[in-house]
């Protein structure tokens, strides 16, 4: 699903370089959960931008779904982008004004969906999540776990193929941390692809193989051989 090839990201301010990746090297197959660990900066949510084709890259070899990512103009990476990545970030990201099933539905309008299988397709989300009892409440109405389960809502409601999870529970207490990595774990047995940035071992452990990243390069990979509880 996913290839990289001596990727390298390179920032310059005021003269100054920063190799923010280098030569990294990745694979990741259809169906797979895979957790990118490392200390801060190290360049895991610069690599999880890059894969969102949310940032870009000064060298290397991109495949997303065998499109080369470097021959594809900024429109033709919005459409890709749209139709197959869903995000779930740490700071939960959600529309203050707009309430539970409106978040929710937000990226189907963006879509084009009709109003009916927008309302269909919600009602199918906030069941998956558990927040049907919710769904006209605004963000600040919720507990900081159910505002990480409409995030997780609005990354699954166009069933894209792929989730990157930016940090999912750093924000948490671990109960609620728990019920979001059991959500995603689920997705994934259900054969969404998921790409989690965490610093958590505990989290990692759900996945099923872990890179480590230091200064911006691939130091090592390993399976995990219990990934759920």
């Amino acid at each position: 699903m996913i290839k990289l090839h001596n990727l390298t990201k390179i920032y310059q301010a005021q003269g100054v370089e920063t190799r923010a990746l280098s030569e990294v090297d990745l694979a990741v197959k259809k169906g797979e959960f895979l957790s990118i660990m490392g200390p801060s900066g190290c360049g895991k949510t610069t690599l999880l931008n890059i894969i969102g084709l949310l940032d870009s890259y000064k060298e290397g070899l991109f495949v997303f779904n065998d499109e080369n990512v470097s021959e594809l103009t900024e429109r033709q990476k919005l459409k890709l982008r749209k139709e197959n990545i869903g995000f779930v970030f740490q700071n939960f990201n959600l529309i203050d004004d707009l309430t539970v099933s409106e978040n929710i539905e937000l990226p189907l309008h963006y879509l084009g969906y009709s109003a009916s299988d927008r309302r269909q397709r919600v009602l199918e989300v906030l069941d998956m999540v558990g927040l049907g009892h919710r769904r006209d409440f605004f963000p600040y109405q919720l507990s900081g776990g159910q505002q990480q389960k409409v995030a997780v809502g609005r990354a699954v409601v166009a069933k894209p193929s792929l989730i990157l999870a930016d940090e999912p529970t750093g924000n948490l207490d671990s109960t609620q941390g728990n019920e979001i990595m059991e959500m995603l774990s689920r997705l994934n047995d259900q054969g969404t692809t998921l790409i989690m940035v965490t610093h958590s071992s505990h989290d990692a452990s759900y996945s099923q193989r872990i890179v480590r990243i230091i200064d911006g390069q691939v130091l090592s990979e390993k399976k995990v051989l219990h990934a759920q509880f």
